[in-house]
């Protein structure tokens, strides 16, 4: 590979890896002259990256979000982990994304260089649900998306729930949480027809346009979602539920990501990266053992003990490798 064309795959992948960088630290990591990171920037925004720029001495740069995708770069873990998810979601029945995630797949795979899609191509993934009495209505992904832009611009929905309603008076709420719970995904929002709290299930919502006022958000009952949706769904005031010890914590990873591999556990989503994870399990090291299963960065919200099981189950694994 030319060396400028080598040069600029490693300025995108720096610039994808945190959300400022100024000009003199880049050229210290490329090795090569400030006015040759500015080229090289321009560069990029000719190829559709919508790179930011700050006025100063030795400069700054921004990836922005565009209004057009630009090409993806990808090291090859994050291709396989990728793939990986893509299949899952291609292969579980009812989720509302299969056929789109299944393009997805086929478009990834045409571009992945050999040495990667000789080692997909050889892992088939199926994911196998548990049986239900009812198979549940897919969840469409623009749904989820609505649902959270009213979230965060706290804009209270009017939607019709469940079937045959379309011809009733929509359902009126302020949405707070999308939450995902033993592998559905749910709205947490106050019922402003029944002044109360409810929980909705997502794949029977069906949003009318446009959105009703804005809205001053409420005290989740409980002091937080985890403590309602868990006394909710187990018919308990008790967060605890059946296991002595749970703990919650913040993933840096897209709530959907979190929710394929968490059946017992609540999964609410934050921004499109992060989410908020409340699990349970029959000890604090097992408890920190499971959630450091996944490939993020973590941060203990509470409590105090899983806390000092991360710290326990660290110690523990330094002196193995000793």
């Amino acid at each position: 590979m030319p060396k400028t064309s080598s040069r600029l795959l490693t300025l995108l992948s720096l610039l994808q890896t945190r959300r400022d960088w100024s000009g003199t630290v880049l050229a210290d990591r490329l090795d090569v002259s400030l006015r040759t990171v500015r080229r090289d920037v321009d560069r990029l925004r000719e190829l559709g990256y919508p790179i930011a720029a700050a006025k100063g001495p030795e400069g700054g740069y921004r990836l922005s979000a565009g209004t057009e995708l630009p090409p993806l770069l990808f090291d090859d873990e994050q291709a396989v982990a990728l793939t990986i998810a893509l299949q899952i979601a291609a292969t579980t029945q009812g989720n509302g994304l299969a056929e789109s995630a299944e393009r997805a797949l086929n478009t990834i795979r045409q571009v992945m260089p050999s040495r990667l899609r000789h080692r997909i191509n050889a892992l088939q993934i199926t994911a196998v649900e548990q049986p239900t009495t009812q198979p549940d209505a897919p969840v469409y992904g623009d749904v989820l998306l609505t649902i959270s832009a009213a979230i965060q611009a706290q804009e209270s929905l009017r939607f019709d729930y469940g079937p045959g309603t379309t011809d009733q008076r929509p359902r009126r709420a302020e949405p707070h949480h999308v939450i995902t719970w033993n592998g559905r995904w749910y709205l947490v929002a106050w019922d402003l027809d029944r002044e109360d709290w409810r929980t909705f299930r997502a794949d029977r919502i069906t949003l009318r346009t446009p959105n009703g006022p804005r809205f001053t958000p409420r005290a989740v009952p409980g002091g937080d979602v985890a403590t309602y949706v868990t006394s909710i769904f187990r018919g308990s005031a008790d967060a605890s539920g059946n296991w002595p010890c749970q703990g919650t914590v913040i993933l840096d990873l897209p709530a959907a990501s979190v929710a394929l591999y968490t059946r017992d556990g609540l999964v609410e989503a934050l921004t499109p990266d992060r989410c908020r994870l409340t699990l349970g399990s029959w000890s604090w090291p097992s408890l920190a053992a499971a959630i450091a299963r996944f490939d993020a960065e973590i941060e203990v919200v509470s409590p105090v003990e899983l806390t000092d099981a991360f710290v326990h189950l660290a110690e523990r694994f330094t002196r193995t490798s000793q």
